[in-house]
């Protein structure tokens, strides 16, 4: 991958790892990396009441027989207006476990998938203030402006919050750490 500067200029070029970059992607266990990411984001918090959860019905609205209209037991009948849901939800949980060597190769195949697109940018700790215009500006010298780019900052510094300052207001920019690298971002 190429280092370059906020300029856009080459400065170096840098070695990726073959083990994490020149694998053959698995497009099937980052499938699965990214529906289990994206279920394991579901809340599960949606619900509704039951006929035995709805207040009141507890007396038989009319006898049984000699009215001429139907046989009801309660007024709180999923059939009636103010009565309980028949299947609603219930609050559950979405979550799947995925092993964590399917995690890391998953995380390896995004990695390799993406790694003609990595642009290493050396000099962040330049920025001396959070200004979007000026991440924008350098977005504009790296040829990336009209292109979704994900800004993977290294650890909690200065300049790395001044970086995610900067950029959190422009559009298709996604900035996060590294430590907290994914399937979904990647």
């Amino acid at each position: 991958a190429q280092v370059v500067d906020l300029k856009g200029k080459k400065v170096s070029d840098l070695e990726l790892a073959a083990d994490v970059f020149a694998i053959e992607p698995n497009v099937g266990v980052l499938h699965s990396a990214l529906i289990r990411q994206l279920a394991n984001a579901r809340r599960g918090s949606a619900n509704t009441k039951t006929r035995s959860e709805v207040r009141g019905g507890g007396r038989k609205p009319w006898r049984q027989k000699g009215t001429g209209r139907a046989r009801a037991g309660s007024i709180r009948s999923p059939l009636w207006a103010g009565g309980g849901v028949t299947f609603g939800p219930k609050p559950r949980d979405y979550s799947i476990a995925m092993p964590k060597k399917q995690r890391v190769l998953a995380l390896k195949s995004a990695l390799a998938a993406q790694s003609e697109n990595i642009v290493v940018v050396q000099d962040f700790d330049k920025f001396t203030e959070a200004k979007t215009k000026q991440f924008a500006q350098v977005l504009k010298d790296l040829n990336k402006k009209k292109k979704k780019v994900l800004v993977i900052l290294d650890y909690a510094c200065d300049a790395c919050k001044r970086v995610e300052r900067a950029a959190r207001n422009i559009d298709g920019v996604v900035v996060i750490r590294a430590s907290n690298l994914n399937v979904k971002d990647l």
